[in-house]
């Protein structure tokens, strides 16, 4: 992945971390910088579990999300 990669389109799944696994919310986002953004605000306020993949094909785990965005919860 590369810096250039910010400002191409994403798509965003957030798996919620207190339901159902058969529940989650998908969205496009037409940067990959407001998919973090969205998928950070999820770990912090929803106990979250988001994915992301990247137009390229490149795939972002929780655990990337967490540690690239700075999000407070440590799950």
């Amino acid at each position: 992945m590369t810096v250039s990669d910010l400002e191409k389109p994403a798509e965003l799944t957030v798996w919620p971390g207190h339901t159902p696994a058969h529940v989650a919310d998908a969205r496009s986002f037409s940067t990959l910088r407001a998919a973090l953004a969205a998928a950070a605000v999820a770990i912090d306020t929803e106990d979250a579990k988001p994915w992301i993949i990247t137009e390229s094909g490149d795939i972002l785990a929780p655990g990337w999300i967490r540690a690239n965005t700075g999000s407070r919860r440590l799950q």
